[in-house]
């Protein structure tokens, strides 16, 4: 179960994220839980294979806006990088973003 002491501990802002929630502790856990259990996530992966990075970066857009007001740190920052290079339509290989982001998103379920 996911807790404020578990989120620091995973690095989250928790402070930043709970200013942004009222303060209101179970109102911040409620839309971490939410944020994490968003389905983009699921098909971030599958968007980026198939090279349509104009809905990749819809998707990474909108999960920045998610996990970055709920201040999610180390899940933000390569959504963040991700976001940028799409948005400036970088031709690379966005897989190790893609992992990367699986891996953080996993250790938040886990809590």
């Amino acid at each position: 179960m996911v807790t404020i002491d578990s989120l620091r501990e995973y690095g989250a802002n928790v402070d930043e994220g709970l200013a942004r929630c009222l303060n209101k502790e179970d109102f911040y856990l409620k839309m971490v839980n939410m944020g994490i259990a968003d389905d983009r996530f699921e098909k971030l992966s599958d968007i980026i294979a198939s090279k349509d990075y104009a809905t990749a970066f819809e998707i990474v857009h909108a999960l920045k806006g998610i996990v970055g007001n709920l201040a999610l740190t180390p899940l933000y920052e390569p959504i963040c990088q991700m976001t940028e290079l799409l948005r400036k339509q970088t031709q690379t290989d966005y897989t190790g973003f893609c992992e990367t982001i699986k891996s953080e998103r996993k250790k938040l379920l886990a809590l």
